[in-house]
């Protein structure tokens, strides 16, 4: 039944979210991005050399947290069938030497995909919805919440993140964001924007 729901899912996707929707999940591990999801371990996607090697790439994108470096970030690197770019969040390694075993190590505890809407905030916010229409019929029992942020990377404050967060009776959340970063900025990073969807285990939901 797990394994049909997350075809029926990964489905979806890959049609955009435009497709109606009978069935309720009722774990976050019944989701799956671009065939990924909860409690993988990154190992069946990536070395241990790559994974290494992003969360020292990665290691400043959350210093303005109180704990900035218990989890690391890290993005897979291929041709997917919807999302422009996918990251998976894992404890990180480098400060949780007591962990031994190398599936425990590499857990996926986050995903986020993104598609990408440069210099097309009001067609991000349409699909962004579309999508939440579809999600939230998955999760009739989870509570709403919307806000718009300036954007932590960003120290201007000139760039924003419009966020609905659907959160879950497990703990778990779904982050459905458009992301529009300031133009230059977004040019001299090197950055995308668009609509970020993400779920998220307790542990990390906590984190953030």
């Amino acid at each position: 039944m797990i394994l049909l729901m997350k075809k029926l899912l990964a489905l979806l996707f890959s049609l955009f979210f435009l497709s109606s929707l009978s069935v309720f999940a009722d774990d976050i591990s019944d989701f799956e991005i671009e065939g990924i999801s909860i409690g993988d371990s990154l190992l069946d996607y990536m070395t241990e050399d790559e994974i290494l090697k992003e969360i020292e790439r990665t290691k400043d994108y959350y210093s303005y947290l109180n704990e900035p470096n218990k989890y690391a970030e890290v993005y897979l690197r291929k041709n997917f069938l919807t999302f422009s770019s996918v990251s998976l969040m894992i404890k990180n390694n480098l400060i949780n030497e007591y962990l031994t075993n190398k599936n425990e190590e590499y857990t996926i505890l986050s995903i986020y995909g993104t598609i990408d809407y440069e210099e097309d905030f009001d067609s991000c916010i349409v699909k962004r919805d579309e999508i939440l229409e579809v999600v939230s019929k998955m999760f009739p029992d989870a509570q709403k919440t919307a806000v718009i942020l300036a954007h932590s990377l960003d120290p201007s404050g000139d760039s924003t993140s419009d966020i609905v967060t659907l959160n879950l009776t497990s703990g778990a959340e779904i982050h459905i964001d458009c992301i529009d970063f300031e133009e230059s900025f977004r040019n001299k990073n090197n950055f995308t924007e668009g609509i970020s969807f993400g779920i998220l285990s307790q542990e990390t939901a906590d984190w953030n």
